[in-house]
């Protein structure tokens, strides 16, 4: 580990894409589902990379004249991990983890905000939130970093365990438990306890969690944990603060940074600052404004949890005119048709028009009774640009709304 942290800080950084290699970076040679890095490790040397991390013997074997800047390990993966935890662990930062189902992102950008007015930090870029993303972000922590901000993803039981085992975060929040990723943790009881593994760490290790008092399940979650310590909240707290943030579910991301901002004695003028500085992107909760129509732009991701308050966000805003396209919620496995079809039911009461895009929306509307708004149906996305493109849709509120595989804002310039 020694040599490897070596060439770590010697470098320019650490990059696991091949092309795009950066002179004196540290290139690791990854594995995917249809590439091995190790096939371009000696092609990451020649462009300029200080050196390269692999565990293919055959590589270093074969390139003799690269010996010194090849780095043979047993896995590469876990060599980027290790590094990450031994660099994470050199630092000595206070490091916040920020998990849940819902509005992960949102609520690390605002606490990255907040807390920049006072320290100088270092955050997860974009959602690079998993087994790779979170090492990588904490590598990219210099000597400058005062405060680190980390948002953990999951999809299954064990990986938030793993994640905080990497970073060793001192305090963390967890937005919600929802229903995401039903079928990889096993059902509702089996996100409680894959999500309530942030909670298990910084229980473990003397850690503190911020809680808004209002989440039964939540503070239920947090009074189990008896050596945790835990900052109460009300989600109250982010009312008066002015921001570009559609929807009201937004407020509860708001307040969780409102919170952390007080406890780190960030001045509320500071904070307010920074609350209004962020404009979300990346077709989450965004409010675009079309030639014809007024749109809610948010298809980075969908599960009945999201899918609900989105609904209920809509519901709230005055329109004559309102449209719902709803594309399919994934990964939810045997939950699926039931979860679409409460969907259903509750868009039919908002909406008199509603577009369906996917098929699991289609299995749920085939199994329902008693739906009364205007349903169209598309397989594809792809089909639904060319359906809108010859009969557009004007002078109306549109929600658009699915699962990342679904790519609904492929419609936005039909809109």
């Amino acid at each position: 580990m020694e040599r490897l942290y070596q060439h770590f800080i010697s470098s320019t950084g650490v990059i696991t894409d091949s092309r795009k290699i950066e002179v004196g970076a540290l290139f690791f040679a990854l594995h995917g589902a249809s590439f091995d890095g190790n096939d371009y490790a000696v092609q990451a040397l020649e462009q300029g990379a200080s050196a390269a991390v692999i565990d293919r013997e055959d590589i270093l074997h074969g390139n003799p004249q690269y010996a010194e800047r090849l780095l043979l390990v047993d896995d590469t993966l876990q060599a980027l991990q290790a590094l990450a935890q031994e660099h994470r662990r050199r630092l000595a930062i206070p490091i916040i983890a920020i998990a849940g189902s819902n509005g992960k992102t949102t609520t690390k950008e605002l606490v990255s905000r907040v807390l920049a007015e006072k320290f100088e930090v270092s955050t997860t870029r974009g959602n690079l939130n998993n087994h790779i993303g979170v090492p990588l972000t904490l590598l990219s922590m210099t000597a400058d970093t005062e405060f680190g901000v980390v948002e953990m993803g999951a999809s299954a039981q064990g990986e938030i365990a793993l994640l905080c085992s990497i970073a060793e975060p001192n305090y963390g929040i967890l937005t919600n438990i929802g229903l995401s990723h039903l079928e990889g943790f096993g059902g509702v009881e089996g996100i409680r306890k894959g999500k309530g593994e942030l909670f298990d760490h910084l229980n473990e290790n003397g850690g503190r969690a911020f809680v808004p008092e209002e989440d039964v399940v939540l503070c239920e979650m947090a009074k189990a944990r008896k050596d945790m310590a835990v900052e109460y909240y009300s989600r109250t707290i982010g009312e008066g603060f002015r921001s570009n943030l559609t929807g009201d579910y937004n407020r509860y991301n708001i307040a969780a940074a409102v919170e952390i901002g007080r406890y780190f004695e960030v001045a509320d003028e500071r904070i307010a600052e920074a609350i209004l500085s962020f404009t979300p992107d990346n077709n989450r909760s965004q409010a675009v404004k079309t030639e014809r129509n007024s749109l809610v732009v948010d298809c980075y991701n969908a599960n009945p949890s999201s899918m609900e308050v989105a609904l209920d966000n809509i519901a709230t805003m005055e329109a004559e005119h309102k449209v719902l396209i709803l594309g399919d919620m994934l990964e939810l496995g045997e939950w699926s048709e039931e979860a679409h079809k409460t969907i259903l039911r509750k868009a039919d009461t908002i909406a008199e028009r509603i577009i369906l895009v996917g098929g699991e929306f289609a299995k749920a509307y085939n199994a329902s009774e008693g739906l009364q708004s205007d349903y169209t149906l598309y397989p594809t996305t792809a089909e639904a640009v060319v359906a809108l493109n010859k009969e557009p849709i004007s002078d109306s509120l549109v929600l658009l709304k699915g699962s990342r595989g679904i790519r609904l804002e492929k419609l936005i310039t039909e809109l």
